[in-house]
């Protein structure tokens, strides 16, 4: 996790800063004048947007500032969902059960929010039924088109038909 590091108190090199914080009245001060008035509250000088002109520095309790920078850091990484790509495999005489069976697999993945690869293997001489491979995917597509999106149409790639898939954003 990347840490920003912050100018505190006497490290802050600017001439004159704007102050922000709770109780105070945002102005713009000497930095001599700023640190003051800091010191004066018994809390820290800490400059939040060192880009600005002037810079902004916030008049708070620095360890404090730090604990909660710590914890909406936390909260965020919790927040994020790492996309996981599910695959799902058919032979090109796949039967409707089977079928059915795997599409209700993929529904609960989209569902989740992960991506779905899914392939049709053609091995040994069931290479000769490519179109009954392109017809059972194109089937998959059009019985998940309410959970999913095609992200990488249908091609082959050696011995496989492969499609993938992506979830609908969800709405909330």
């Amino acid at each position: 996790m990347s840490q920003i590091r912050y100018r505190v108190n006497k490290q802050i090199r600017a001439k004159e800063v704007r102050i922000v914080g709770d109780d105070i009245e945002s102005a713009i001060h000497p930095i001599e004048e700023a640190l003051e008035i800091a010191g004066e509250l018994g809390l820290d000088l800490v400059e939040i947007s060192p880009k600005a002109n002037p810079p902004v520095c916030r008049v708070v309790d620095y360890s404090k500032f730090k604990y909660m920078q710590k914890k909406k850091q936390k909260e965020l990484k919790a927040k994020s969902h790492k996309t996981i790509l599910k695959e799902i495999r058919f032979g090109p005489n796949t039967d409707d059960h089977d079928f059915s069976f795997k599409l209700k697999h993929a529904q609960n993945f989209l569902k989740a929010g992960n991506k779905v690869k899914t392939f049709v293997h053609f091995y040994g001489r069931t290479i000769v039924f490519k179109d009954r491979g392109r017809a059972l995917l194109q089937r998959f597509v059009e019985e998940l088109k309410d959970y999913g999106k095609v992200e990488q149409p249908i091609k082959m790639e050696g011995r496989r038909m492969i499609l993938i898939m992506t979830p609908l954003l969800q709405k909330k």
